[in-house]
């Protein structure tokens, strides 16, 4: 059909029919054009799209899969965008307006607040080394200290806003952060990816044992009703590890439980947190080291005020120097 044609079937105008077919183009839809009198444009013969069955809600689903942030980091945002058009261009005429109004009306943004995305300059690199199967040589930073590494790449996962790999290095698997990447280049051998290696299960894994290794000690608390409600702002695992080891409100609603805490330094730092809404009941060392804290931000801010008022003094006297040398003649 010519342009003309298809303009007045879709009742619009002949510049749109040329750039909707230019589009289509762009996203690998084989439609040509023939010169000449009964020239036009013809879909090619035989063509017919693989996906078909879908349903509203899949293809809704497939719509919000495309988010365009973490795929702009990774350097695909035009890929996305002509993969979207090749999926909508496939959906039934019903299907389509539903699907699209994902994108409008849902926008993720992974970073957690009062945090800036980190620089990741060689996300790409280890993007491309994942998707092609290839050796990664890098310089890692971990603790201060920079160290070589050869990789197999096996994954990336994005969590909490913050992007890590996950490679085999010699026999063992380990994670990654790509910002602590200083350095990276793609070698030319194939790295032999193991067969039965599933990204989500290893991942799934690897957090709770993070999690469960992060927390070496317990501390034996009595909290208010308040203090519980304060404990979910410490992640889910404190929370759900002090709800198992509740034991019955008393008279004032207190509840006695156990915390898991990473050690006694850092343990103390989140229960004075808690104000005079959480009693301390043991272990010993960890109502030794709050105390310990306590007592030196107590002598720490009672000097304050005397530091305040002997600089504001000598600020005071420097000030009227300098006054008085402005007054002289």
């Amino acid at each position: 059909m010519s342009a003309t044609e298809l303009a007045k079937r879709f009742e619009v105008s002949v510049r749109t029919i040329f750039r909707d077919i230019d589009e289509l183009s762009a996203a690998g839809i084989p439609v040509y054009a023939e010169r000449g009198r009964n020239g036009g444009f013809q879909l090619m013969d035989g063509y017919r799209t693989r996906l078909t069955g879908l349903t509203q809600g899949e293809a809704e689903a497939i719509f919000l899969a495309g988010l365009p942030g973490p795929a702009a980091e990774l350097g695909l945002s035009e890929l996305l965008a002509s993969a979207r058009l090749k999926l909508k261009a496939a959906l039934p005429a019903n299907v389509q307006p539903q699907a699209e109004r994902i994108a409008s009306r849902f926008h993720l943004d992974p970073v957690a607040w009062f945090r800036a995305n980190e620089p990741l300059p060689y996300l790409q690199t280890v993007a491309r080394a994942v998707w092609g199967g290839k050796f990664l040589k890098l310089r890692y930073r971990n603790l201060g200290e920079i160290y070589m590494r050869r990789l197999g790449p096996l994954g990336l996962v994005l969590k909490g806003g913050v992007w890590y790999l996950v490679a085999q290095s010699g026999k063992a698997i380990r994670t990654y952060r790509v910002a602590a990447i200083q350095d990276a280049e793609i070698e030319d051998a194939d790295f032999p990816r193991p067969r039965n290696f599933d990204l989500a299960a290893y991942w799934l894994k690897s957090s709770r044992d993070y999690e469960t290794g992060l927390y070496r000690e317990e501390a034996d608390v009595r909290l208010s009703p308040k203090g519980i409600i304060r404990l979910q702002a410490f992640g889910p695992h404190v929370a759900e590890a002090a709800a198992k080891s509740a034991g019955q409100p008393n008279r004032r609603g207190w509840v006695r439980c156990r915390l898991p805490i990473e050690s006694f330094e850092s343990g103390a730092r989140d229960l004075i947190r808690l104000g005079e809404e959480a009693e301390i009941l043991g272990p010993p060392a960890l109502l030794q080291t709050v105390l310990t804290m306590l007592a030196r931000l107590s002598r720490h801010h009672l000097k304050a005020p005397r530091r305040a008022k002997s600089g504001e003094t000598a600020i005071g006297r420097l000030r009227q120097r300098q006054i008085a040398a402005t007054r002289s003649p």
